[in-house]
């Protein structure tokens, strides 16, 4: 049974996250391969992003912090809330989230965070491919959500299915029960206003795909970012698709560039 909550956004296209949905991000360990372009959230090639403040909420900077000109260049105009995902380095598969929003006089201050993530296991690439246990670095819009759970309270649209239910074991043997209870769909080749269960893949399926925001299980993904249950409730909640959300994810290396 499929609950779709909400009317499909539009915007950018983009191993379902889904480790037994496709080639997920949080399967067994395996053989890793390469990356894909990443495709922004306006359609432009790929760039990074970091993260910043958070609980204390600091005073207001006139840039995202960490974030570079050239990664700048690649959040749309009129994107005013992002979620910036950074990596200590090109390998690690932990990282740290943080919401920033922009107020009306342009300046960036944290909304929620900063919390603790994961990443892919092999850590990051500007050319993901299926498999390649890598996590895409770029700007990606979020727009679609769903989960095997009931919608938490989100403003974007919601798709409660079962099909979000998964088991077996993460690369360090850790249980994935729950992973994908609530999931928020990262435009990365896939068809924006759908389903994340949707598994068209506009740059082919060599490219991977179903590459999701979702409940960490305590290990690195195949290509995902994930989050402890009460932060990834805490961001479905705060996401506003007025503010056309994006992700602006990488190691912090690329996205200071």
């Amino acid at each position: 049974m499929s609950v779709r909550k909400g009317a499909p956004a539009l915007l950018s296209a983009g191993t379902l996250c889904a480790a037994l949905l496709l080639t997920g991000c949080a399967g067994p360990a395996v053989p890793s391969a390469p990356a894909p372009t990443t495709a922004t959230a306006d359609g432009a090639r790929p760039r990074p992003g970091p993260p910043g403040g958070g609980g204390s909420v600091p005073a207001p900077e006139s840039r995202l912090p960490g974030v570079g000109p050239v990664t700048r260049a690649s959040v749309p105009a009129g994107t005013s809330q992002v979620l910036l995902v950074t990596g200590a380095t090109p390998d690690s598969n932990t990282s740290t989230a943080t919401l920033h929003v922009r107020d009306r006089t342009g300046r960036w201050k944290a909304q929620a965070g900063p919390w603790p993530a994961h990443n892919a296991l092999r850590g990051w690439t500007a050319d993901h491919d299926a498999g390649d246990l890598r996590t895409p670095i770029g700007v990606f819009r979020l727009g679609d959500a769903g989960g095997r759970l009931p919608d938490p309270g989100t403003r974007l649209p919601y798709d409660q299915d079962e099909q979000f239910a998964v088991s077996g074991t993460g690369f360090a043997g850790e249980p994935l029960e729950g992973s994908f209870d609530h999931v928020i769909a990262i435009d990365y080749n896939r068809v924006p206003g759908r389903t994340p269960l949707d598994k068209e893949r506009p740059l082919g399926a060599e490219k991977g795909g179903g590459i999701w925001v979702h409940v960490d299980h305590g290990g690195p993904t195949q290509a995902c970012v994930s989050l402890d249950r009460a932060a990834m409730r805490e961001l479905l909640r705060a996401l506003d698709p007025a503010r056309q959300p994006v992700v602006v994810m990488g190691p912090a290396t690329e996205l200071a560039r």
